[in-house]
């Protein structure tokens, strides 16, 4: 699973808002099943909201909401396959998105974000995966292989991003020091 999206650096002034995708992907398997994470960045106070919308292809999710101190609480994403629907959802593709966070900065914050996913142990997979085999006229497309990242390696990748006031903070600052190295003449 990966954060997608992030932009390298976000001007802070008065405020921002930005969106970062999940994407689930791996090197087996051609949907994705469903899954379960939480996402950290230890950025208190530079965060001031995090909110979660699904991909539309979750028939159910659970959402935890906002932790505070730049985290997001359990994010449990999925999808409901045969015998309930004849062939897995549109958008569950491997390589599509699992959902978005949308992240509010708070106003003249700076430093570095770092965001990242943590496992829950409690439960059983963060990300299955299955291999479907479509139907050929006679008979009804199956999963023919699940695939969860408990039986192998997951990787999740994060995201950095540098926080900086820009704007009349900075104008302020720049003006300053103009006027220092005038007087310094």
């Amino acid at each position: 699973m990966s954060l997608v999206g992030a932009p390298a650096t976000v001007d802070s002034t008065g405020g921002a808002e930005f969106s970062v995708d999940v994407i689930g992907d791996a090197s087996v398997g051609t949907h994705m099943g469903g899954g379960g994470f939480y996402l950290t960045s230890g950025s208190d106070p530079m965060i001031e909201n995090i909110s979660w919308t699904p991909a539309p292809w979750n028939s159910f999710a659970d959402d935890g909401g906002y932790a505070g101190n730049g985290d997001y609480n359990l994010v449990v994403f999925g999808q409901i396959i045969p015998p309930f629907h004849s062939e897995p959802e549109p958008g569950s593709e491997l390589g599509s998105s699992i959902g978005t966070f949308h992240i509010t900065i708070a106003d003249g914050a700076s430093g570095q974000l770092d965001l990242g996913f943590v496992e829950d142990h409690d439960l059983p997979f963060s990300l299955e995966v299955w291999e479907w085999e479509p139907g050929d006229g006679n008979t009804s497309g199956r999963i023919a292989e699940a695939f969860h990242d408990t039986e192998g390696q997951l990787s999740l990748n994060g995201a950095s991003v540098t926080v900086v006031p820009t704007g009349p903070s900075l104008a302020v600052l720049g003006l300053g020091g103009g006027l220092l190295s005038r007087r310094r003449r």
